[in-house]
């Protein structure tokens, strides 16, 4: 995945940008933590329960097609909670007190959750390439040759047929 030093200074200008801001954490879909500025806040168990939300986001994205899922906004009584679409390979979560100017919040969330997903999507196609690289596609032995199957024409169906009319009467 990507580096997270990359992330985490992401994280950080996020969390520059919106004061509000009580902490931030990008995941893998898989639940990993890859960089996390969260203070005072459990990053692995926030993740977990990340993933669960976005999991159910998803499919009610999809049941009530209104497409793919982009973010997803929790609201509680001390402050937000804010998920959103980091690429295809994570997500991005942050903490906001109930004072944060919501408007930005998602904006910023938004801008940040492309610029990770960026980073992640590119980390994971050069691993993917480099993978390639180095173990390319066995080659398949040829099997045994096989005749070519052709069709053969048929004789057209004659079918007796009386000139039969029904009739139905209502």
């Amino acid at each position: 995945m990507a580096s997270e030093a990359e992330i985490l200074d992401e994280l950080r200008r996020l969390r520059a940008r919106v004061p509000q801001l009580t902490g931030a954490l990008a995941a893998g879909v898989d639940g990993l933590v890859l960089a996390q500025d969260t203070p005072g806040v459990e990053p692995e168990r926030v993740a977990a329960l990340t993933v669960t939300a976005l999991g159910v986001a998803v499919r009610m994205a999809d049941a009530t097609g209104q497409g793919d899922f982009r973010e997803l906004i929790v609201r509680g009584v001390y402050g937000y909670v804010a998920t959103y679409a980091a690429g295809r390979g994570a997500v991005l979560t942050v903490l906001a007190q109930d004072r944060v100017n919501l408007g930005r919040l998602l904006l910023e969330g938004r801008r940040a959750g492309v610029r990770i997903g960026e980073l992640v999507d590119a980390e994971a196609a050069a691993t993917a390439e480099a993978e390639e690289r180095a173990d390319p596609a066995p080659v398949k032995a040829p099997t045994k040759a096989t005749t070519a199957r052709t069709r053969t024409a048929r004789a057209p169906r004659t079918t007796a047929t009386t000139n039969a009319r029904t009739t139905t009467e209502s």
